[in-house]
């Protein structure tokens, strides 16, 4: 799905914002990207988004090499993928519902089906009722839903979540992440950065640990399973049924 290979970005004042780094994330997984700030987990962020080119290595999205990738197929690229920004990136003269419909109008589609989206997405992040109302009159927990909202506006197969429960009390945070588990648990691959140890701690999902620019730990999750291997299991499972019950209709 997410493959980094040997990746380095050295930037222009001759510091490495990564050195060296190899990732691989599955279809279907949740990846805590964890450590100080300034360790590098936004670099990769850009890289998977291809904001920013590597100086050396690969990055790959679903087996293609977007470092080669031509310009003209970059909005392709991105469309499979949803960036919950850190600092959010809403526009605070437009409403909640216009601010998600954005990336629906900017892909050319339809109005009907586009405005149709987005009240199935605000259903779906619990702001049905607030589509009407502007980014200031909302809470820090309900703008960071907006901004998930609008990442998820186009249906992608990767959600990257910048530190989206930082500015938030603990409550709070903790119903970002159901929410960003809950997208997970639909086959979205999630990969998001944040310093809450309690969070990483108790969800027990795959904790990639990054510092200076290197990674250093990367411990699996508990009981972890891609989307992948679950369909394979999924697969293997009818097939021994089917011939259980082939088996028993010779007898």
């Amino acid at each position: 799905m997410i493959k980094l290979e040997n990746v380095s970005k050295k930037f222009g004042t001759g510091t490495f914002g990564l050195s060296e780094v190899s990732l691989d994330v599955d279809r279907g997984e949740f990846v805590f990207l964890v450590g100080p700030t300034g360790a590098g987990k936004t670099t990769i962020f850009r890289l998977i988004i291809r904001e920013m080119l590597p100086s050396q290595g690969e990055v790959l999205v679903n087996d293609i090499d977007i470092v080669k990738l031509p310009k003209n197929k970059l909005a392709q690229l991105r469309k499979k993928i949803g960036v919950v920004f850190q600092d959010l990136k809403l526009l605070f003269d437009s409403t909640v519902f216009e601010n998600i419909l954005l990336p629906l109008d900017v892909a050319g589609i339809k109005r009907t089906e586009a405005t149709a989206r987005v009240n199935e997405i605000l259903t779906q992040v619990g702001l049905l009722e607030h589509k009407e109302k502007f980014p200031l009159q909302l809470s820090g927990g309900e703008l960071q839903r907006v901004a998930i909202a609008r990442a998820l506006a186009l249906a992608p197969e990767i959600i990257l979540a910048d530190e989206p429960t930082g500015n938030l009390d603990t409550d709070t945070a903790w119903e970002i992440v159901k929410l960003l588990e809950e997208i997970n648990k639909k086959g979205t691959t999630v990969i998001m950065a944040t310093h809450n140890d309690e969070i990483v701690k108790n969800l027990g999902k795959r904790v990639v640990r990054i510092e200076k620019g290197k990674i250093v730990k990367d411990e699996k999750a508990k009981n972890h399973q891609s989307h992948e291997n679950q369909e394979k299991k999924e697969e293997e499972k009818k097939e021994h049924e089917e011939r259980k019950e082939q088996e028993e209709k010779k007898e």
